[in-house]
């Protein structure tokens, strides 16, 4: 449904079901799973889908090893299977991600291990051989005949160095394990976004709307674009606001303090050397004071991160210079041969993890979610469900676990799950290279295209490009002249059917241009253009979308040109 007639919708019936506050993947997996029991909700957004926490972050999907020494036993086997289900039913947008720990030690971290898991220790400390390999072997007992990846295997130095010559020689041994990887987490959110709306009886989307406060057993829904004011009634108020939730609430009427968030910044690096270095694998290590730290392959680039840092404003997240020099120094500590600068760094990012307020050291509070609920009351007449915690990989089970209670607290019963259901492009995938193959020559074959261009649009879109190549064929078309990778009607069918509606909103979170480096001048005044077209914006308009796309690039993301 468009903006305009969701809005108009509003307008003329105010009624809802379920509002879900906050578009990033914990409320949009909650939009869909709702929709899919046919529940009328309305998700908000006050910026774009996917644009706060969920937008900032490590691009893996992981059960998480290092919760297994604080005893987070629970969350850890649900993450991994959270992270299979994910890769069986996003294979278009998400990988296995072969993940190597350096080990420089053999027996450190023994003690450790057992006093943090009884709560007498929060300091971080350098794990060994033996309590990685203990790790690993309990990571891999979890998933037993459920991962579609292999098990770990330990190196020693001899074969460590071989496999990556430019590794520390005083490495011990090297352990490999599987996890995964999403390198465009913002483009996946929006086909489960669209999923939801797709598989809904009455379920909408409305991004850059904000809960602007409450009136009268209203909440007041405010257009971030025009300014106008609506009211809507809602029957639950679900938050999914993330490290916003306190803000939220109390506009709504709902005082908290459920959120003590920390802070995680990243570099994205054009890094040739070290890019051939790691290889496919990532890195993933413990740096001098003791912070897990990774290496990520992120297409042709390298992902760098991360930091965790206590923060009380989320919309003051942004990498600082001291979070910049602590990033670039970890990767001489794996790779001390590789010189990494600041020249190196084409695009940064940072974001808040939703935590719940914790002494103690960051790295050890809890990633477990919980659904913190505040009744109705006569000046709020609406519980309100506030999502605390959670990550990437288990949105899908807070999800189901929050629809649950909306459903309880609305006398209905499930009657479908998204456990197993494919998501956007992953509908009826090819299960593997040849018939992937198959499929891609069977599109060039029905289409104009060249064999090169359907795989490339198979690799962005998965199975959904047969939506894209049909539009692109619906008229005249040709390459970007300053990015040739990308068609005119490519770029149109993604403002027109992704719910674009700022230029950023496409730079950053519907494809991976600006991610990449790959943008300039140029390459944003012609994808502006483009834009305008199809949006029916002025040339007014056009300057002040190029102008804060850049306010933004470089303010949050060091870009600058």
């Amino acid at each position: 449904m468009k903006r305009k007639e969701t809005w108009d919708r509003i307008r003329k019936d105010p009624g809802v079901s379920v509002l879900i506050i906050g578009a990033g993947i914990n409320g949009i997996g909650t939009f869909r799973d709702l929709a899919l029991q046919g529940l009328d909700c309305l998700i908000i957004d006050q910026g774009d889908f996917c644009s706060g926490a969920s937008m900032a972050s490590s691009h893996m999907l992981h059960g998480g090893i290092r919760y297994l020494e604080n005893g987070e036993f629970r969350l850890v086997r649900e993450a991994l299977h959270e992270r299979n289900n994910l890769l069986r039913n996003a294979p278009h947008l998400t990988r296995p991600l072969p993940t190597t720990i350096p080990i420089f030690k053999w027996f450190s971290g023994l003690f450790n291990a057992p006093l943090k898991f009884i709560g007498l220790l929060d300091k971080p400390a350098e794990r060994g051989a033996i309590i990685i390999k203990m790790g690993l072997m309990l990571y891999d007992a979890y998933v037993r005949g459920d991962s579609p990846m292999p098990g770990h295997h330990m190196d020693n130095r001899q074969e460590a160095l071989k496999k990556w010559p430019q590794l520390n020689p005083q490495v011990r041994f090297a352990a490999t394990y599987y996890d995964g990887a999403m390198p465009s987490p913002e483009r996946l959110a929006v086909e489960i976004l669209q999923d939801g709306e797709a598989e809904g009886d009455n379920a909408a989307a409305l991004n850059y709307v904000s809960a602007a406060g409450s009136k009268g057993g209203a909440v007041l829904l405010k257009d971030e674009l025009s300014g106008e004011e609506l009211p809507v009634r809602p029957q639950i108020v679900v938050n999914a606001g993330g490290p916003w939730i306190d803000f939220i609430n109390q506009k709504v009427d709902g005082k908290t303090h459920f959120i003590g968030g920390t802070k995680g910044s990243h570099l994205i690096i054009d890094h040739p050397g070290l890019r051939e270095a790691i290889g496919d694998h990532e890195f993933f290590f413990e740096y001098v004071d003791g912070r897990i730290v990774l290496i990520f392959p992120f297409r042709d680039r390298v992902l760098l991160g991360t930091t965790d840092i206590r923060i009380e404003d989320p919309d003051q997240a942004a990498p600082t210079e001291e979070e910049i020099e602590y990033i670039l120094g970890m990767v001489p500590h794996v790779f001390p041969e590789l010189e990494v600068t600041r020249q190196d760094i084409i695009f940064q990012f940072s974001g808040v993890r939703p935590l719940p307020p914790a002494s103690g050291a960051t790295g050890q509070i809890s990633r477990d979610h919980s659904i913190e609920i505040v009744e109705k009351d006569p000046g709020q007449p609406w519980p309100i469900l506030s999502l605390v915690g959670g990550k990437w990989t288990s949105y899908r089970a807070l999800s189901e676990e929050t629809a649950d209670e909306v459903l309880q607290r609305l006398g209905k019963t499930r009657r479908a799950s998204t456990e197993s259901l494919p998501i956007g492009g992953g509908v009826e995938y090819p299960s593997d290279e040849e018939k992937q193959k198959a499929w891609i020559e069977d599109l060039a074959a029905q289409t104009n295209l060249s064999a090169n261009r359907a795989s490339i649009l198979f690799g962005r879109y998965g199975t959904r490009a047969e939506d894209v190549v049909c539009f692109l064929e619906e008229g005249e078309d040709q390459p970007l002249k300053h990015h040739p990778g990308y068609t005119r009607r490519e770029i149109a069918f993604l403002v027109k059917n992704e719910m674009v509606t700022h230029l950023d909103d496409l730079i950053l979170r519907r494809s991976l241009l600006a991610w990449l480096g790959q943008l300039t001048p140029d390459l944003l005044k012609e994808v502006a253009e483009i834009t305008a077209q199809q949006l029916d914006w002025s040339r007014e308009r056009v300057e002040k979308e190029i102008e804060r796309t850049r306010e933004i690039l470089s303010h949050d993301h060091g870009v600058r040109f």
